[in-house]
């Protein structure tokens, strides 16, 4: 029998894609996350649930039991790489684990301020083999940090003026990650994961428009408003900070970049935006 996969992040965008893939693929899998309960309420018995979280080391011992391969997502929220993700990658290591697939961020090697840098490179420096899966934007965050203000303003409120971006779906980065995990032949290799085009804001807002059948409007806004909006809603400075910075990357044109890997990997075509507002468009109704 094929041994146990240790995914993290589990109950998010990317975790719940890559746990569903290696379930259909036969594979038993083994999710981790703070709050196991949410687990069970999303995936029932289909697999073994453990609570992990990494500010508490306590937690790492039962998740990394009898690992050797693991899908590593970094939590939003903790950006020192050092106190928090290298610990727990220790552990890993000296309970087993051989092989990480860690889900990061396209043009890295132009972002070395980003906690995504830091753990790349302590997996390159490591024992541990990996798969980085250098992922653009993904199209899942309009259904959930922006959701909201497509839903009840019908607005898309982003500080990147007419920057484009290369939006990816997470259930193809899930899919590329759940090869990585489960076949040979992806070790010590960093996959650049896009969509199959470059999109500005203004064209994002109109597929929404013809897919909802109201007009959503891209607002444009300038960083600093974008900043306090978030912040002013709830969302903790540090992040309200990295994200405001990841948009100011994509207005340079950082994330524009396309590449044809998720077509070389999966032997198939990117989902498209167009397709993703269809799938999901009753979050936004």
């Amino acid at each position: 029998m094929a041994a146990t996969i240790l995914v993290t992040g589990a109950s998010g965008n990317v975790g719940a894609e890559v746990v569903k893939r290696l379930l259909a693929g036969g594979l038993p899998v083994r999710a981790a996350d703070r709050k196991p309960a949410r687990l069970r309420e999303r995936f029932g018995d289909a697999l073994e649930v453990v609570e992990f979280d990494f500010m508490r080391p306590e937690t790492y011992t039962a998740a990394f039991a009898g690992i050797e391969r693991m899908f590593l997502m970094r939590p939003p929220q903790l950006t020192n790489v050092k106190k928090y993700i290298v610990p727990a990658l220790d552990a890993a290591r000296q309970a087993g684990v051989r092989h990480v697939v860690f889900l990061s961020l396209i043009g890295i090697e132009n972002n070395q301020q980003v906690p995504h840098y830091a753990v790349e490179q302590y997996l390159v420096a490591s024992p541990l083999s990996y798969t980085f899966l250098r992922a653009s934007f993904f199209m899942q965050n309009l259904n959930t940090t922006h959701r909201d203000e497509i839903r009840e303003r019908s607005e898309l409120y982003v500080p990147v003026g007419k920057g484009k971006t290369s939006f990816i779906d997470a259930r193809d980065i899930a899919a590329v990650g759940a090869l990585a995990l489960s076949q040979p032949g992806h070790e010590n290799k960093a996959y650049d994961l896009t969509g199959s085009e470059a999109l500005d804001y203004y064209a994002v807002a109109a597929i929404f428009s013809e897919v909802l059948g109201r007009p959503i409007t891209y607002r444009n806004p300038s960083a600093l408003g974008f900043l306090w909006r978030q912040v002013r809603g709830g969302v903790s400075l540090p992040f309200a900070v990295v994200m405001t910075w990841l948009y100011n990357s994509t207005r340079k044109g950082m994330a524009a970049q396309v590449t044809d890997e998720v077509q070389r990997l999966l032997g198939r075509a990117p989902i498209s935006l167009r397709q993703y507002v269809i799938d999901y468009q009753d979050v936004w109704r």
